[in-house]
């Protein structure tokens, strides 16, 4: 999550009874740390696994638990939890919560806050897979999620009862990517639009157990995908490998080679709306691949010995190049990261691969290279517009990329 984009949001965190609440603490904790506004609202039961003195510390305000007490205070500020929250998340929903709120039953302030709310409300159950799986659990989740509120898992795994199956509660950074993508612009011209992102690295084998690579991390892939959900696009990401988590609601599409990812992105292009190239594919392959490791000869043992191995290259297919023909009204976007002559190569690049802009960057340059959580960009149109972005936290930069596309847009 961003700082600028959650900055002053306004959000209600629910807790239900079940030991997952504790997982609640941290959900408010970082949503506090992103710049949000926080309140919760305890059920009496989540008072029994965590008490409201610690969701008061974390929150920075007074937690609601009981009906009157306090509806009757809010009352006197002039605004309700319903009023106050701009997106609600239920941590960790409950099958009674759940149920409850799937018949129209408020029988406390956490259920009748929910029916009142005007934003999003995100449910992120945790429970026994026995009650997750009860036919009647289904039926209430189907039920809320055809009138459109959002779940966030659950997922398979341990289990509080020492048990394994489905209803752990989910990870607490897809919770807060569901927060994010629930506040997101509410007009973007990406609305509905799909799109299709490149992101990480790929590898070119030379045996088993060596390959070609470079240190990208598909971090500013992935903060391109999250900010394109919160703007309400269909992202799906074709990535190399990476250790990122990926984003909630993104399709996900894990590939290995350079050509792999070209016809990862080949299959798609047809029904893809905006292509933004983010990923740093391997320029170059080995001519040959051996099918076992390569061994150092014992000549190399002998003290006064010198011995080269000679790895003969070849081009790897070139994405952005091989799409061109096909581009068509969608819209393409490349990224061209630079060590010299940066704008020069960037916009050499923009013209050879009919590209619609090219973001570039000084890989060279302290807080700009792979792997970091920073970068600072610039952005150059076909039209010749430009804009440059100060070094930022790579959600950041994101944000400043998006808007330029949607300029794009028609």
């Amino acid at each position: 999550m961003s700082q600028t984009a959650l900055q002053g949001r306004r959000v209600v965190v629910g807790v239900c009874g079940g030991i997952a609440a504790y997982k609640a603490c941290e959900v408010v904790s970082r949503l506090r740390q992103a710049g949000a506004e926080v309140r919760v609202v305890c059920t009496r039961n989540a008072t029994e696994f965590v008490g409201l003195t610690t969701f008061r510390a974390l929150s920075g305000q007074d937690v609601a638990c009981e009906t009157f007490g306090a509806i009757a205070a809010l009352e006197i500020e002039h605004i309700s939890l319903a009023e106050f929250a701009e997106t609600m998340v239920v941590v960790s929903a409950t099958a009674n919560v759940i149920g409850k709120v799937a018949s129209g039953i408020c029988d406390d302030l956490l259920t009748t806050t929910i029916s009142a709310a005007a934003g999003k409300v995100i449910f992120a159950p945790a429970m026994n897979w026995r009650m997750w799986g009860n036919p009647i659990t289904q039926r209430n989740v189907t039920t809320l999620r055809d009138l459109g509120y959002w779940f966030v898992g659950p997922d398979c795994g341990h289990l509080a009862c020492g048990e394994e199956g489905m209803g752990r509660l989910s990870a607490v950074e897809d919770i807060l990517d569901a927060v994010d993508q629930a506040l997101g612009p509410t007009e973007s011209k990406l609305t509905g639009k799909r799109v299709l992102i490149t992101s990480g690295p790929t590898r070119e084998w030379i045996d088993p157990v060596r390959f070609l690579s470079n240190p990208s991390s598909g971090k500013m892939g992935y903060a391109l995908a999250r900010e394109a959900l919160a703007r309400g696009a269909r992202v799906t990401v074709v990535t190399g490998p990476t250790h990122e988590r990926a984003p909630w609601r993104a399709e996900v599409v894990p590939v290995d080679t350079t050509a792999e990812m070209l016809e990862a992105v080949s299959a798609r292009h047809h029904e893809t709306d905006v292509l933004v190239a983010a990923a740093a594919p391997v320029d170059f392959s080995p001519v040959r691949r051996t099918d076992h490791k390569i061994k150092k000869t014992s000549d190399l043992a002998a003290p006064d010995a010198t011995a080269h191995l000679v790895l003969e290259l070849q081009e790897t297919p070139d994405i952005l190049a091989t799409l061109a023909s096909r581009k068509g009204s969608r819209i393409h976007v490349g990224f061209a990261a630079e060590t010299h002559e940066v704008e020069a190569n960037a916009l050499g690049k923009l013209q050879r691969k009919n590209l619609d802009a090219i973001v570039s960057n000084d890989i060279t340059a302290p807080g700009a290279g792979f792997a970091g959580d920073t970068n600072e960009v610039t952005i150059y149109h076909r039209t010749g517009e430009m804009r440059r972005v100060p070094q930022a936290d790579k959600r950041d930069i994101a944000i400043a990329i998006w808007d330029e596309i949607e300029k794009l847009i028609g």
